[in-house]
């Protein structure tokens, strides 16, 4: 009888301790989904003021010019200066792109997986921060150089950076939106982290195959987003347009949508409509039951 009781009071003394192990274990989990959680939020924010806000609210202030309209292309590329500038932002763009394809490349993604387990998505969307954070830091405007185009004619020079300011706002807006369709939580490796705590496993492999499939060719839906906010400046000097440039090439080149892509997102856009053009109470059911 004392040999059961101290065996029963072995059992769950181990079984509390599995339990502490466990809470702590999950714990530890969920501040670093969080820590990452917010430096990633941080950084897009950042990102935000240093692709749309510095680019227009210069024009709307009158700060101090971005380019020399007064010297020639064939003088400002012989400038040092300039070519330096230049080179700088060139290797941030290269050490970005590095950085967010190497850890996109699946021998690579298996090893930081094998070593970070379920917080391989976080740790990917905190390095990319980084990597953003140091190319904001270190960002070199190129201001020796003319610019590709201005517009400083009256009363276009006052409208059109506030049409841009418009245009931008919506663009950004729109961008939320569609982060928040494509499972922003499990965008960022949150989601994964309270899948674990539950036992529930991988949430990416609870989708459809089709919806994994997609998401292996299109994990940034925002390229015509991003495309206007890039582009559609008042002003377009050197290091814009290598900005430009570097980020419109990437974004193309890093998806590749096919056909069956286009018909799953067809078929998913038709099902949410047929949701909506529903009446009141109506009893009838679209087509694709299963919601990915």
């Amino acid at each position: 009888m004392c040999l059961y009781r101290h065996s029963t009071r072995k059992s769950l003394s181990a079984l509390l301790c599995e339990m502490a192990s466990v809470t702590v274990r999950s714990s530890a989990l969920c501040a670093l989904a969080l820590m990452n959680f917010l430096f990633v939020f941080g950084t897009g924010a950042e990102f935000v003021r240093f692709i749309s806000f510095r680019a227009i609210y210069h024009n709307i202030t009158g700060g101090p010019p971005l380019c020399r309209d007064s010297v020639s292309w064939s003088e400002a590329l012989r400038d040092s200066a300039v070519l330096c500038a230049a080179g700088v932002d060139i290797v941030l763009l290269v050490l970005f792109a590095a950085q967010h394809s190497l850890l996109a490349w699946d021998p690579i993604k298996r090893t930081c997986k094998s070593v970070l387990g379920v917080l391989n998505r976080a740790f990917y969307c905190s390095t990319t921060a980084l990597a953003l954070q140091v190319l904001m830091r270190f960002w070199q405007p190129v201001t020796g150089a003319p610019c590709l185009w201005t517009v400083s004619t009256a009363p276009w020079d006052t409208w059109f950076p506030l049409l841009c300011f418009t245009l931008h706002f919506l663009c950004w807006a729109i961008i939320c939106s569609i982060l928040l369709i494509f499972d922003y939580p499990e965008l960022l490796g949150i989601k994964q982290v309270y899948y674990e705590c539950l036992g529930l496993g991988d949430p990416l492999s609870l989708k459809s195959p089709r919806a994994q499939r997609l998401y292996a060719h299109l994990r940034h839906p925002v390229c015509l987003e991003l495309g206007v906010v890039l582009w559609l400046i008042p002003s377009l000097p050197l290091d814009r347009l290598l900005l430009a440039t570097g980020l419109s090439a990437y974004i193309a080149l890093a998806h590749s949508l096919d056909k069956q892509d286009c018909e799953y997102l067809s078929a998913q856009l038709h099902s949410k409509l047929q949701l909506f053009s529903l009446p009141p109470g109506g009893s009838e059911e679209p087509d694709n039951h299963k919601q990915e």
